[in-house]
C-alpha cells in the first residue's frame, strides 16, 4: 500500500538549510551527548525512546563546539543529500521512501480527472482504498476498474490481482477508468452506510499536529501577505502550572470534534422494505425515505443499476419513477440533483475534510487503542437511524449476510502460501496480518456478547464459569484469576472436583498441589519435587481449587506466548490456532479459532503427540515429532525422554502437557503451549507452576554463553599449548616416553574442556519439563545437568540481567516513562514483571524509577482487586462501583454501613457463605448469582479506603515480594496511576479537572465507558524487522546512505503488508526523518515526522510516551529549520503528554526543558531560558545526582546561555562544574572532557576581557605612544587572556607578553590549541556587571543583550569604567557559590508567562 492520491502528497520544498544553523545540536537524553561516542550519536538523535537534549554549540569567533556538538560533527562528512547517487525523476520521490511510485490518471464516474501514485506491487484492493480516501471518489463504493495501456489495450482489474500481473505501469501511458458496477443486497446497504459516514464530521479524527501545522501555515501566510520584515510575534509557552497539577490539563488532551454540517434532514430505510417479489424480479433492492433541508420528502428506489425517486407517498406505494425522472448511479449524486441546499452543504463538508487533515488521518488502524479519557462535557446524544439499525442486529462480530467466516481455514490457507521469494512472503504476510486482525476484531465483539449474556453456551448444564461458547466460528472459554483467593485463604466448598471440557484447559486443571511448597531454587531438584508430591497431597481441596484457578488464569497468558513463539518459528506442516485474550468487566475470555472436527468427535482419537491427562498416558508419532523437533531448535528446547504413568519412556521435544492433534482437515496442530520455556527455578512453591522464563531471557543467556565459551576456548587453547610445553620439559628429566603420554592426555583434557562448551547459541537447549511433577526418563546425571542449566538461567537473571538494567536505568540508556513502557523494557531484557519488586529495590537511588516501579505495583495490585469486584457487580451498579473504587484509591471513603472489615477481601466471605452449599465456589464467588442467591447489598459498598489499601499492600507482598511504604497512599502520582489503571482495566473517565485532594474526587457520571482490553497474536513482518535491525546497525556505525536505503525498503514492505497505520511504519518514518534532518532536508524531515506523529496517535494513543517524543522531535526539526516560533506549540504538547504519562519528575522532562530553554535563547528571551534551565538542573540533581552526566549537560547549557548574555564569569563558573563531573565520570583523557576544558579556557579569556584591569592595560598601550603598531597591543591582549590578573597602571607590559608566549608553549605541550580566532576586538569601555547580575536575578532580559557580547550599560548617559564597580560585580556570584548558581532566579513558580510584566532596568547611580 505504497501509493496515494496526489491530493495529499507532500511536496519537497526548494530551500536547503543547515541542520544545526550554528546554534543548536541534538543530544540524547538517555545516553547524554556527553557520554556518547560520535559513532553512536545518530542512533539517539532524536530518538523514539529518548527526548533529545539540545545543547548550544556556537561556533562564532572560533569558539570551541559544545559538549553535545559531536552529534553534529558526525554528519559533517556526509553529503547534504543522502540519496544523491540515485536519480530522482520527481521531487516527490526525494527522501520519501516512495521512490518507485508512478503517476496514473483516473477518470471518475462524473468525468473528473484524478491522479494517483501507484507501485507495481499494489493490489487492486489497495487502489480502491486510495480512491476511497480521495474526496472525488469517497462516496463511490460499487464500481469496476478498467486499466488502459499505451498500446490501446484494456484490462478489467480483479480485486485480488496486482498491477504488475496485468500490465507494466512503469512504461507510462497507463490510465484507469471507473465504470459503474451492479449493486446487490449487500453492496447497496454498504453504499448507504458509507454515504451516511461521509455526511458526518464527528467521526473525523483531527490530529493536534495537523491543527498546529494549519495554524503555523496561517501565520506564515499572514506574515508573507503583510510584507513585514519583522518576525512573527512569538507568544510564550503556555504556563507550566500543569507540571504541578496535570489534572487541570486533562481537558486539553482530547481534540474537539468537528461540528457537523447538516445537509439532509434524514435518510432512513423505508417501511416499504423489503421489495415485493414482482419488483424484486425487475431489480428493486431497497427503498429509502429521505427528507431534504427544503422540507421535501422523497421515496428513493435503489436498484441493481441506479437510484431514482419513485412516486410513493407516505401511505401508498408506487414504484413508478416520479415525473422529474431523477436518477443517478450513487445516492449522493441523486441528492445533489433533488436538493440545492444539499449540494451546497456537501461541498462545505468536503472543504472541511480537506482543510485540517493529513492524508494519513483518513486511514484507520485495524486494532485501534482504547482511550482512557472521554470528551467533557459529554456530547449530546442525537438521533442517528444508522446507529439504531446497527444496534438492533446484535451481530457481535459476525457477518450480517452470507456464511460465517471459517477463521481457521483462512488462517491456515494463508500460512500455506508460497514464501520463497520476497514478493511471495509479502503477499503471505499481508494475508496473514489481515485475517488475524479481522479475527481479533470479531473475537473482541464476540467476547463482549459472551460476557453480556447475549450468546448461549454449548454446555448450559455446567457451572457458569465453565461455560463454553461457539459464535462466528470462534471458540470462547473463561479463564479465572484466583490470586485473591490464594491471598486471603478463604474457605470454599470441597465438593468441586471439576473436569475441564475445554481442550485448552485440560492441562490447566492440574492442581498445583502436585508441586511442593519447597524452598529456594538453588536447592530444589526434580527428585525433591517428586518426593514432595505425596506431602503435597495433604493440601486441602480448597487450596487446590484456588491454586488451580490461578493456574488457569496464568496459563492463558503463557498459552498466548507459546502460540506466538511457534508462529515465529514458522515450521512447515505445523499449525497453530488463531488466539486472543479479552479482559472485560473483570472476566478473562480466551478466544480461539475452532479446530476442525473437534466439536464433532472425541479429541482423544486424533491426539498424536503429548498428553491430555497430565502424563498418565503419553501419545507419540514420528511424523509429528519431527515437526515439533524442528520447532524446538528455534526455541532452544531439548529433545528428552519422559515416563508416562505406566513407566513407558517417550522422547519429546516439547512440554508433556502440549497436545499434537490431527484435525479434520488432516493438518497437524499443536495446542496448549503453556510452557515453551523452562520453569523459573527461582519460583518453585505452590501457585508458581506457570512461573516460566521469558523467551527473551533464554535468547540473551544463550548468546552470552556462546560468547563466553568462544572466549574461553581461545584462552584454554593457549593454556593447553603451555601445558604441553611444561610436560615436555619434565620429560627431558624423567622417562621421556611416559611423560609424552601424560603430556598428550593432559593437553587433550584441557582442549576437550574448552571444546565442551557450545560453539554457538543454537546448541544451547533446555529441558522444559524439569522442576515439574512429570517423571523424566534420563539418567540422574543428565537430569541434574538439565536442572543445572535452568538454574543457571535463573541465576543469570538475578545476578546479571537485573543489575544490568538497573545500571542502564541510572545511565539513562533506557528511560521508561509509564507502566506500559516499563513493562516493555523489562520484557525486552527477559525480566518477568513478577521481578519488579527486585527492580524497585535496586532503584532506590533513582527517585523517578522507584516511583515508577511503586506506582506500577500499586496499579497491578489494584487491577486484580477491581476485576474481582467487577465480576460480582450487576450491570446497573458498574458506574457506581467503579467510581467508589477509584475514590477508595485516590480519596478517602469509609464503608457506609456496619463494621468495616480490616481486610476488604475477607469482608466478602459472609456474603458468599449465604449461598447454597452445593454451588461451585468459583461460580458463586465470581459470577452473577441467580434466583434466591441474589445479593441484598452490592459488594463494592463494603470496601473502604483503608481496607482496599490494606489489600493492595498485602497483594504487592504476595505477588511481587515488595513491601509498599506506609506513605505510599499519599506518595503515588495520582494522575499517572489513574491513567495507567484505567488503561489496564479498560475504564474511560471524563476529561475534566478532578480535585484529587478531596475525599470523593470521582462521581458515577465521570465513568463514561468500560472497554475490553485485548491481547492477541497478530503476526509481524519478519523481512521488515530484519531490514530495520540492519538499518539501525548502519546508523550506529554512521553509514547514513546504507541506513536510508534499508529503512526505505522496510517502509515499502510494511506499507504492502500492514498498510500505513502500523507502529513499525511509524518507526521507519521516524528514522527516515532523522536521516533527512541531518542531511539538511528539513522540509522532508518535517513531512516524515508528521507521518510518524499521526501514526503514533492512531495506533498507540494520544498520550502514549512515543507520541510525546514525536511531538518533541517535530519541535526540534522546526527549530533546525529556523522556525522556532512554529516549534514551541509542539513542545507545549510534548510537555503536556509527558506530565500525564510520567509526571513532572522525570529526566525526559528535564531534557525537554533544556530544549525549550535553547529555543527561547534563540528568540532572545533569556529570562525564560534561564528559568527552564534552572528547573532542568534541579530535576537532574534531585533525580540523578549532582555528579551525573545529565547534570553536566545542564551546567554546560547554562554556561552557554551566560556566554550569550556576556556573563562570562558565570559561564566559567558553570563550565568548571561541568568539567568536574566529566573528569569524575569519564576521565581527563575523554574527548568530551577535553572539549569542556577548551570551553573553560575560552570563558576565562572572555571573563578577563570584561575586567576593568584588562581595559586599563589596553588603554595604557593605546595612550602610551606605541604608534600604529599592533604587536604590543596583541601581546598585552594575549597576556590578559592567559594571566589571572594584570598589574594596574602599566603601559606596555613586556612581562605579560613574555608570560603569554610561555603560556602558549605550555599549552602546546599539553595539546591545547590556542586559536587565533578567539582574539576578539575588545571595547575600550566594557560595561560593569552589577546591572547585568541585577537584571538576571530579576528574571528580565534587557533589550541590549544580544547574541554575543554585552553592549555598554550607560551610567546617567555616560559609559562607566570604574574598577570599583567591577570589583563589586565579582563578589556577586561568589556569595552564592555554595547555593544555586548565580543568575538562576527563583524558579518556575515565580514565572507566569502571560501575566508577568517586564521590570524596568535597574539604574546605576553615578
Amino acid at each position: 500500500m505504497a501509493g496515494k492520491s496526489s491530493k495529499g502528497r507532500s511536496r519537497k520544498g526548494t530551500s536547503n538549510h543547515n541542520s544545526n544553523n550554528g546554534s543548536i545540536t541534538n543530544g540524547n537524553v538517555n545516553n547524554n551527548t556527553v557520554s556518547n561516542d560520535v559513532s553512536n550519536s545518530l542512533k539517539h538523535v532524536p530518538a523514539k525512546d529518548n527526548n533529545a537534549a539540545i545543547a548550544n554549540s556556537e561556533n562564532e569567533n572560533g569558539k570551541p563546539d559544545s559538549i553535545a556538538a559531536e552529534t553534529e560533527s558526525a554528519f559533517s562528512s556526509n553529503p547534504q543529500n543522502v540519496k544523491e547517487e540515485e536519480t530522482h525523476n520527481s521531487e516527490a520521490q526525494l527522501m520519501q521512501g516512495e521512490d518507485n511510485l508512478y503517476a496514473v490518471p483516473v477518470k471518475t464516474l462524473t468525468g473528473e480527472k484524478l491522479e494517483v501514485h501507484l507501485n507495481p506491487g499494489d493490489s487492486i484492493i489497495d487502489v480502491r482504498q486510495f480512491l476511497l480516501d480521495s474526496p472525488e471518489m469517497g462516496f463511490v463504493t460499487c464500481y469496476d476498474l478498467i486499466l488502459h495501456t499505451k498500446d490501446g489495450s484494456s484490462h478489467h482489474l480483479e480485486d485480488y490481482n496486482e498491477l504488475s500481473d496485468v500490465a507494466d505501469i512503469t512504461t507510462g501511458g497507463c490510465s484507469l477508468e471507473v465504470v459503474p458496477a451492479m449493486y446487490d443486497d449487500r453492496s447497496i446497504r454498504a453504499h448507504v452506510h458509507r454515504t451516511r459516514d461521509v455526511f458526518s464530521l464527528s467521526n473525523v479524527r483531527a490530529s493536534f499536529s495537523s491543527v498546529i501545522a494549519k495554524q503555523n501555515e496561517t501565520l506564515q501566510n499572514r506574515a508573507a501577505n503583510s510584507r513585514d520584515s519583522s518576525k512573527t510575534e512569538v507568544r510564550d509557552l503556555d504556563g507550566l502550572g500543569f507540571m504541578e497539577d496535570p489534572s487541570g490539563s486533562l481537558g486539553n488532551l482530547l481534540p474537539s470534534p468537528l461540528k457537523d454540517v447538516k445537509c439532509v434532514e434524514s435518510i432512513v430505510f423505508s417501511s416499504f422494505n423489503p421489495p415485493p417479489s414482482y419488483r424484486r424480479l425487475v431489480g428493486d433492492l431497497i427503498y429509502l425515505d429521505v427528507v431534504t433541508l427544503e422540507g421535501n420528502a422523497f421515496c428513493i428506489t435503489g436498484t441493481t443499476r441506479v437510484f431514482y425517486v419513485n412516486s410513493s407517498t407516505a401511505n401508498n406505494f408506487d414504484w413508478k419513477p416520479s415525473k422529474a425522472t431523477w436518477e443517478a448511479t450513487t445516492l449522493i449524486a441523486l441528492l445533489q440533483k433533488i436538493s440545492p441546499k444539499f449540494k451546497k452543504a456537501f461541498r462545505e463538508i468536503l472543504d472541511r475534510r480537506r482543510a485540517y487533515h493529513h492524508p494519513f488521518e483518513n486511514l484507520q488502524s485495524l486494532l485501534p487503542p482504547n482511550s482512557w479519557l472521554g470528551l467533557y462535557p459529554v456530547p449530546d446524544h442525537t438521533r442517528d437511524p444508522a446507529r439504531a439499525e446497527n444496534s438492533l442486529t446484535l451481530l457481535y462480530g459476525s457477518e450480517p449476510m452470507g456464511m460465517q467466516r471459517d477463521w481457521n481455514e483462512e488462517l491456515q490457507s494463508c500460512r500455506e502460501f508460497p514464501h520463497t521469494t520476497l514478493q511471495e512472503r509479502m503477499i503471505r504476510d499481508r494475508a496473514r496480518y489481515k485475517v488475524t486482525s479481522d479475527f481479533v476484531d470479531a473475537a473482541t465483539n464476540g467476547a463482549i456478547g459472551v460476557i453480556n449474556g447475549c450468546i448461549p453456551p454449548i454446555n448450559p448444564s455446567d457451572p457458569e464459569c465453565f461455560h463454553m461458547y461457539v459464535h462466528n466460528n470462534i471458540f470462547f472459554s473463561f479463564a479465572v484469576d484466583a490470586d485473591l483467593e490464594q491471598l486471603s485463604k478463604k474457605s470454599t466448598d470441597s465438593n468441586s472436583n471439576i473436569q475441564s471440557t475445554d481442550i485448552r484447559q485440560d492441562s490447566e486443571n492440574v492442581s498445583d498441589s502436585q508441586v511442593p511448597s519447597g524452598g529456594k531454587s538453588n536447592g530444589s531438584s526434580s527428585e525433591d519435587l517428586n518426593n514432595g508430591v505425596e506431602a503435597a497431597q495433604e493440601i486441602s481441596p480448597e487450596a487446590q481449587l484456588a491454586e488451580s484457578e490461578q493456574a488457569t488464569y496464568a496459563s492463558a497468558n503463557n498459552d498466548l506466548k507459546g502460540t506466538i513463539a511457534y508462529q515465529e518459528a514458522d515450521v512447515d506442516g505445523l499449525y497453530n490456532l488463531a488466539m486472543a485474550i479479552i479482559d472485560y468487566r473483570g472476566h478473562r475470555v480466551v478466544a480461539q479459532s475452532v479446530l476442525p472436527g473437534i466439536l464433532q468427535g472425541d479429541k482423544s482419537e486424533s491426539l498424536k503427540y503429548g498428553s491430555v491427562d497430565n502424563g498418565k498416558k503419553i501419545c507419540w508419532n514420528e511424523d509429528f515429532h519431527s515437526k515439533v523437533s524442528e520447532a524446538a531448535k528455534c526455541l532452544h528446547l531439548k529433545e528428552h525422554s519422559v515416563l508416562d504413568g505406566s513407566g513407558n519412556a517417550f522422547k519429546l521435544a516439547a512440554p508433556v502437557e502440549c497436545k499434537g492433534i490431527v484435525g479434520g482437515d488432516d493438518r497437524h496442530y499443536i495446542l496448549d503451549l503453556l510452557r515453551v520455556t523452562p520453569r523459573d527455578a527461582n519460583y518453585t512453591g505452590p501457585g508458581s507452576r506457570f512461573c516460566i522464563l521469558r523467551s527473551e531471557l533464554i535468547a540473551a543467556f544463550c548468546q552470552a554463553q556462546a560468547s563466553e565459551k568462544s572466549k574461553s576456548k581461545e584462552t584454554n587453547s593457549e593454556g593447553a599449548d603451555n601445558l604441553a610445553t611444561n610436560f615436555q620439559n619434565e620429560a627431558d628429566a624423567d622417562n621421556k616416553e611416559l611423560t609424552n603420554e601424560k603430556t598428550t592426555e593432559n593437553a587433550e583434557e584441557v582442549s576437550s574442556a574448552s571444546a565442551g562448551g557450545y560453539d554457538n547459541c543454537d546448541e544451547i537447549v533446555f529441558n522444559p519439563n524439569v522442576f515439574t511433577e512429570f517423571k523424566l526418563a534420563g539418567s540422574p546425571e543428565e537430569i541434574a545437568a538439565d536442572e543445572d542449566n535452568v538454574r543457571k538461567v535463573g541465576q543469570y537473571l538475578t545476578d546479571v540481567v537485573i543489575p544490568n538494567i538497573i545500571q542502564d536505568l541510572w545511565q539513562l540508556d533506557v528511560t521508561p516513562m509509564d507502566g506500559q513502557s516499563l513493562t516493555e523494557t523489562l520484557h525486552a531484557r527477559g525480566i518477568n514483571v513478577r521481578y519488579i519488586g527486585k527492580v524497585a529495590d535496586g532503584t532506590k537511588h533513582l527517585p523517578h524509577m522507584w516511583d515508577l516501579c511503586t506506582n506500577e505495583i500499586v496499579v497491578r495490585s489494584s487491577k486484580h482487586i477491581i476485576k474481582d469486584v467487577l465480576r460480582d457487580t450487576e450491570d446497573h451498579d458498574l458506574a457506581p462501583a467503579l467510581s467508589h473504587l477509584l475514590n477508595c484509591i485516590f480519596g478517602s471513603c469509609q464503608a457506609p454501613a456496619g463494621k468495616p472489615d480490616s481486610n476488604g477481601i475477607q469482608s466478602r466471605t459472609p456474603k458468599k457463605e449465604q449461598q447454597s452449599a452445593g454451588k461451585n465456589s468459583r461460580g458463586r464467588a465470581r459470577w452473577k448469582s441467580k434466583g434466591g442467591s441474589r445479593k441484598s447489598q452490592p459488594l463494592y459498598t463494603k470496601i473502604s479506603s483503608e481496607s482496599l489499601w490494606s489489600d493492595i499492600q498485602e497483594f504487592a507482598m504476595s505477588k511481587y515480594k515488595f513491601e509498599l511504604p506506609e506513605d505510599s497512599r499519599s506518595r503515588v502520582k495520582k494522575i499517572c496511576v489513574i491513567r495507567n489503571l484505567c488503561r489496564k482495566v479498560g475504564i474511560t473517565v471524563a476529561s475534566r479537572k478532578y480535585d484529587l485532594n478531596s475525599t470523593t474526587p470521582f462521581q458515577p457520571s465521570d465513568i463514561l465507558d468500560l472497554c475490553p482490553v485485548v491481547r492477541h497474536s497478530v503476526p509481524v513482518c519478519s523481512d521488515a524487522k530484519k531490514l530495520t535491525d540492519a538499518a539501525k546497525s548502519h546508523m550506529s556505525a554512521g553509514s547514513l546512505n546504507e541506513a536510508y536505503d534499508l529503512f526505505t525498503e522496510a517502509f515499502k514492505i510494511l506499507q504492502q503488508v500492514t498498510g500505513p497505520m502500523h507502529c513499525e511504519v511509524a518507526t521507519c518514518c521516524r528514522y527516515l526523518a532523522m536521516i533527512t534532518y541531518h542531511a539538511g532536508e528539513m522540509d522532508v524531515a518535517v513531512a516524515q515526522q508528521q507521518r510518524e506523529l499521526i501514526i503514533n496517535e492512531t495506533c498507540l494513543g494520544l498520550d502514549h510516551p512515543d507520541t510525546a517524543h514525536s511531538y518533541a522531535n517535530m519541535a526540534l526539526y522546526y527549530h533546525g529549520w529556523e522556525k522556532t516560533e512554529f516549534a514551541l506549540p509542539y513542545m507545549t504538547r510534548a510537555l503536556l503528554l509527558l506530565s500525564l504519562s510520567s509526571g513532572s519528575d522525570h529526566p525526559d522532562v528535564a531534557a525537554t526543558f533544556v530544549n525549550v530553554a535553547m529555543m527561547y535563547k534563540e528568540l532572545k528571551k533569556m529570562n525564560i531560558s534561564l528559568r527552564y534551565l534552572q528547573e532542568a538542573l534541579k530535576k537532574n540533581e534531585r533525580l540523578l545526582g549532582e555528579k551525573h552526566i545529565q547534570t553536566a549537560v545542564c551546567y554546560h547549557a547554562l554556561a552557554i546561555i551566560f556566554n550569550s548574555m556576556g556573563a562570562f564569569k558565570l559561564s566559567l563558573q558553570h563550565e568548571k562544574k561541568t568539567f568536574e563531573i566529566l573528569v569524575k565520570q569519564l576521565g581527563e583523557d575523554d574527548p568530551k572532557t577535553q572539549e569542556s576544558l577548551n570551553w573553560i579556557n575560552t570563558f576565562k579569556i572572555r571573563e578577563l576581557q570584561a575586567r576593568p584591569e584588562f581595559v586599563q592595560a589596553f588603554q595604557a598601550v593605546t595612550d602610551g605612544g606605541s604608534g600604529s603598531s599592533g604587536a604590543p597591543t596583541n601581546k598585552s591582549v594575549n597576556a590578559a587572556m592567559i594571566a589571572e590578573t594584570l598589574p594596574r597602571g602599566r603601559g606596555v607590559d613586556e612581562r605579560a607578553a613574555r608570560a603569554a608566549a610561555i603560556a602558549r608553549k605550555k599549552a602546546a605541550a599539553r595539546g591545547l590549541v590556542v586559536r587565533s580566532q578567539v582574539q576578539v576586538q575588545v571595547q575600550s569601555h566594557p560595561p560593569p556587571l552589577t546591572p547585568l547580575f541585577n537584571i538576571i536575578n530579576s528574571g528580565v532580559a534587557p533589550d541590549v543583550l544580544g547574541n554575543g557580547d554585552v553592549n555598554g550599560v550607560k551610567k546617567n548617559g555616560v559609559r562607566s569604567s570604574d574598577p570599583a564597580d567591577a570589583t563589586k560585580d565579582q563578589s556577586v556570584p561568589t556569595q552564592k557559590q555554595e547555593q544555586t548558581p548565580a543568575g538562576l532566579g527563583k524558579g518556575l513558580a515565580s514565572l507566569d508567562a502571560k501575566k508577568q510584566k517586564s521590570k524596568p532596568k535597574p539604574k546605576v547611580e553615578a
